[in-house]
C-alpha cells in the first residue's frame, strides 16, 4: 500500500509541475491544483497508514501513537483542501478577467503567432 501511495504522490507532483510550466493560464491553474493534491497526500501519509487504529482515546488502551491514528495530518489536510478550493476559485476569476482584458489566455500575455522578440 505504501508503494501505491508513493507512486500517486510522485505522479501528481510530476504532472502538476509539468502543467505549471505550460504557457496557458488554465493549464497553470490545473497544475497548481494537482501539485496541491500531491502535497496533501504527502502530508496525509505522514500520519502513518494504519489499519484498525482508533481515532479517539479509549479506556484500557495505552495512549500512544502505536494504538491510535494521528489526527494532526488529517486536520492539516482538511484545512489545505478548503484553502486550495478558495485559491482555485480566485485564480479562475483572475484568469477570466485577464482573458477579458487581453483577449488571450497566455501567462505572459502574448499570442501564439508572436515569436517572442521585443
Amino acid at each position: 500500500m505504501e508503494i501505491v501511495l508513493a507512486l500517486a504522490i510522485g505522479v501528481l507532483t510530476t504532472c502538476g509541475v509539468w502543467l505549471m510550466l505550460r504557457p496557458r493560464t488554465y493549464q497553470v491553474i490545473i497544475g497548481l491544483c494537482l501539485l496541491g493534491y500531491g502535497v496533501n497526500l504527502f502530508i496525509f501519509s505522514m500520519g502513518r497508514l494504519a489499519v484498525d487504529s482508533e481515532p479517539v482515546l479509549l479506556p484500557g488502551i495505552a495512549p500512544n501513537l502505536l494504538n491510535y491514528a494521528d489526527p494532526m495530518p488529517q486536520a492539516l489536510v482538511l484545512t489545505a483542501i478548503v484553502i486550495g478550493f478558495a485559491m482555485t476559485a480566485l485564480f479562475l476569476v483572475v484568469m477570466l478577467a485577464q482573458r477579458g482584458f487581453s483577449g488571450n489566455d497566455h501567462v505572459d500575455g502574448r499570442d501564439d503567432d508572436e515569436d517572442g522578440r521585443p
